[in-house]
């Protein structure tokens, strides 16, 4: 009799110490590669409650610079990318780690730097021209320097005003390897400038003597593409609730959603999805 007890309590402690575990590996979840600028901005604190509602998926994100994001991806170990380059994101659909890549929002990239202006840029209508500005009076510029989104358009704009800032790394240009916050806060210490996104500025509270000096140059555009991971190269994508999370993001629902999103009052993201994809 004893024994019986002792086994009924043992199976019954056993039955409550594998529930949490049981209902842990029940769950529903996608893992999403996405930049920092999502993260940073609050964008996915705002949406992913809204996904999780509307279809049970709970949406576990890795946010990084674009370059990471889309290694982790190639990889598999994300079964959706939400990144912000274009070219790249072609390339990976081209080269098959990618399914299909979708318009999902935009936004748009801002200079930022010290009041003060040592290069005098504030007000230029040509991002390109004020970079070459900054270089030319040898004023303190942090770059993320980490294969970013940000970090592509930035060293592209470099290039187009002929401005080597490899050869200048460690003097009056510097690279922080950093996320966009963590760059803001070394701009923001040295009083340096920096080229963000608009959702991570708005949102960024350590600003010390930034301010923002120019936007609105069309190069300045950032447009966002989603991508599910290509489950014939990884068996273990989930591909049904990967493309359900695509789904919604381009739906007339997360589209609102995604437009109702606010930073100190202004709208940090535009929605523009083209649901054929691209």
């Amino acid at each position: 009799m004893l024994r019986r007890i002792v086994l009924t309590l043992v199976v019954a402690a056993g039955y409550v110490m594998a529930s949490p575990l049981s209902t842990l590996a029940a769950e529903r979840f996608i893992t999403v590669a996405s930049t920092t600028s999502t993260e940073n901005s609050g964008l996915f604190r705002y949406l992913l409650p809204l996904v999780q509602q509307d279809s049970g998926i709970a949406v576990r994100v890795v946010a990084v610079g674009t370059g990471q994001a889309m290694a982790l991806a190639q990889r598999g170990d994300a079964d959706v990318l939400l990144v912000h380059h274009r070219p790249s994101e072609e390339q990976f659909v081209a080269e098959g780690f990618g399914v299909r890549r979708y318009d999902v929002m935009y936004n748009d990239f801002v200079l930022v730097g010290p009041r003060t202006d040592p290069a005098g840029v504030k007000g230029m209508t040509d991002v390109a021209a004020a970079l070459a500005q900054i270089a030319a009076r040898h004023a303190v510029f942090v770059s993320r320097g980490d294969d970013s989104g940000t970090h592509k358009l930035e060293l592209g704009l470099w290039q187009t005003v002929g401005v080597n800032v490899r050869a200048a790394s460690g003097t009056w240009y510097r690279e922080t390897g950093a996320g966009m916050g963590g760059t803001l806060n070394i701009a923001s210490g040295l009083e340096a400038y920096a080229l963000t996104d608009r959702g991570t500025w708005l949102s960024f509270r350590n600003r010390g003597t930034l301010a923002m000096l120019i936007e609105g140059d069309p190069r300045l555009f950032n447009q966002y593409g989603v991508i599910l991971v290509n489950p014939a190269k990884h068996k273990h994508i989930k591909a049904k609730d990967g493309q359900a999370f695509i789904d919604w993001l381009l739906s007339d629902r997360g589209q609102q959603a995604i437009a109702t999103f606010r930073l100190e009052g202004e709208q940090a993201f535009f929605p523009n999805a083209r649901k054929s994809g691209s």
